[in-house]
């Protein structure tokens, strides 16, 4: 028995594996019990009435009761055992460091703060309170700021348990950058870029004299973050995802450009956009007024056309109102569309015989998997951030920079981003050094690493790679023109093959977010790994619930580029 103190609070924590071992034991009996009540007599071959106890000839127990819960037990021991021997799951020790100054380097939007956006310390404490019991009495009892009209999003998702796919406590990713740290000013810096950038158009990143200007600063900076090409960023990586098929072809994923049938509906991929220019929360009084979480006084106007993705302000709106799984929905349509080709290869039914896809292999299929992999990852994202990290938003740690530059307020910044030339340019223009946000709220009301849409990418992306196939080369592809009204033909020499869009895409979801001012690259590249760890435990399980003899398991390419094979319960190393 072990006893724990963080914080006034005691809690006794007794290891339950003896218990959990018990249980699977008494359930074998169970098992074995049930299965000799259910060998009494041959079963019809005509169609007939079904009872819990007549014989199974399709299960080795001879009951189908019996063999789902088998199934059960089986994939939960070995999740448990799994679980046993996991690594400590660490934060990044910013909340004990700065615990003594306002908490300033966490995550504390729509609790009470002072002028300079900086937290009442009793009133996070009793979020951290709350975060360690998940008691509702502790929860009720967050006090939030007098003007906020916002509520916290969700905090006790944190402790949602899952009966399918990995537990959200069980995955395991880096710890959030710490608050002073050279990685996370360089991530700083490339927000404030992508604000900046935000009208510039995806085919002009090479000529732009903004985005020229982000490569020369960011690659001043002791950590440059996404570099690529020996530790350089260039125009041609700029803002880019780190995952294959990232630097191929255009900076927008073909799955979010090409037209789909939803049913009967016919889909042209045009979205709207805010208008250009206009951006929000570059004032002290605005920006102060969301961190208390009160409504915006600022109004977000749209362009009066829908337009292609062809830039970052047309992203920013699109990961600001999409539907969770929504885009690899809309991908999968897409893929679907190719033909059989499309479909992963190894799967039954693709090379025809007397039967067909459907309710297993296919469109159906396809789709709850997809469903059911987005808000899977949520609850990863949720333990993430509500119970390990808590990390401030890039329109907090703006406002740390803005009032250090003033000379307001002193901070534990890295000096890389109080040197920035995108500091420098926002002061010149807006007077504050405040992240201009493209949506008037700015940040959702939960913490910022890792981010949700990262998360639930990463787990749509990884099954969409596992029932497609991935080395398939998309036919026609297109890129966005300057304008975003008009689709041109891409004639550059790389195939694009549906691994790397599929991780473009995920990327483009992901890292489109940085864009609008409401996450760093560390929210995203992690997020990813969140989601894949969810995903393919998802796959494992779903690999033991179909019929069909010939399924040799899903094969899929992680996004370090490893090749699995997930069958028998085993991820497998190709």
């Amino acid at each position: 028995m072990t006893t724990e103190k963080n914080n006034d609070i005691e809690t006794t924590t007794e290891t339950s594996r003896r218990d959990f071992l018990k249980l699977s034991a008494t359930s074998g009996t169970a098992l074995a019990a049930g299965a000799a009540l259910g060998l009494g007599g041959a079963s019809s071959a005509n169609a007939d009435d079904f009872n819990p106890f007549q014989f199974e000839p399709s299960s080795p127990l001879g009951n189908r009761a019996l063999k789902a819960a088998e199934i059960n037990i089986r994939a939960a021991n070995q999740q448990f055992r799994e679980t046993l021997r996991l690594p400590t799951q660490f934060d990044n020790n910013d909340e004990r460091r700065y615990a003594s100054q306002n908490f300033y380097a966490s995550y504390s939007k729509c609790l009470p703060c002072n002028q300079f956006g900086e937290v009442n310390p009793a009133s996070f404490r009793q979020l951290q309170r709350a975060m360690r019991t998940g008691a509702e009495a502790d929860f009720q009892a967050i006090v939030l700021d007098a003007t906020s009209d916002r509520g916290l999003v969700s905090p006790q998702a944190a402790f949602k348990f899952e009966l399918s796919g990995l537990d959200s406590h069980a995955t395991r990713i880096n710890a959030s950058h710490t608050f002073r740290s050279a990685d996370i000013a360089g991530e700083m810096a490339e927000v404030y870029w992508q604000a900046l950038t935000r009208d510039v158009p995806y085919s002009e990143y090479d000529s732009n004299p903004l985005t020229n200007a982000a490569v020369a600063d960011l690659n001043n900076f002791t950590v440059t973050p996404g570099s690529f090409n020996n530790g350089e960023t260039t125009t041609a990586n700029l803002f880019r995802g780190e995952t294959p098929g990232d630097l191929a072809g255009p900076y927008v994923s073909q799955l979010l450009l090409k037209d789909f049938s939803y049913g009967s509906v016919d889909v042209v991929q045009r979205y709207e956009k805010g208008v250009e220019g206009v951006n929000f929360m570059v004032d002290e009084a605005n920006w102060l007024n969301v961190q208390k979480g009160a409504t915006p006084n600022e109004t977000l106007e749209f362009d009066p056309v829908k337009r292609y993705i062809f830039n970052a302000r047309t992203m920013a709106e699109y990961v600001h109102r999409d539907l969770t799984f929504s885009a690899y929905l809309q991908a999968a349509l897409v893929m679907l569309s190719y033909g059989p080709g499309a479909v992963e290869q190894n799967f039954p039914y693709v090379n025809g015989g007397n039967q067909e896809g459907f309710a297993t292999f296919g469109t159906p299929y396809i789709l709850d998997l997809i469903a059911r992999a987005g808000n899977l990852a949520l609850t990863g994202a949720w333990f993430h951030k509500w119970r390990v990290n808590r990390f401030l938003r890039p329109e907090a740690y703006a406002g740390r920079v803005n009032f250090m530059t003033k000379g307001q307020r002193s901070y534990e910044l890295h000096s890389d981003i109080l040197n920035s030339d995108a500091v420098s340019r926002l002061m010149s223009e807006n007077g504050t050094a405040l992240c201009p946000q493209a949506f008037t709220e700015g940040s959702p009301t939960h913490p910022s690493f890792p981010a949700g849409h990262a998360c639930y990418s990463g787990s749509c992306a990884t099954v969409l790679k596992a029932l497609f196939n991935e080395d398939f080369v998309i036919p026609d592809p297109v890129f966005a023109d300057n304008t975003g009204e008009n689709l041109l033909p891409y004639t550059g020499s790389d195939d694009l093959t549906l691994r790397g869009e599929i991780n473009k895409l995920a990327n483009n979801i992901a890292l489109g977010r940085d864009g609008a001012g409401v996450h760093y690259r560390q929210d995203g590249v992690q997020g990813l790994l969140v989601g894949e760890q969810q995903a393919i435990t998802l796959l494992r399980d779903a690999s033991e619930t179909v019929n069909e003899a010939q399924f040799g398991g899903f094969s899929l390419t992680k996004f370090d580029g490893t090749r699995i094979l997930i069958r028998d319960r085993q991820v497998i190393t190709l």
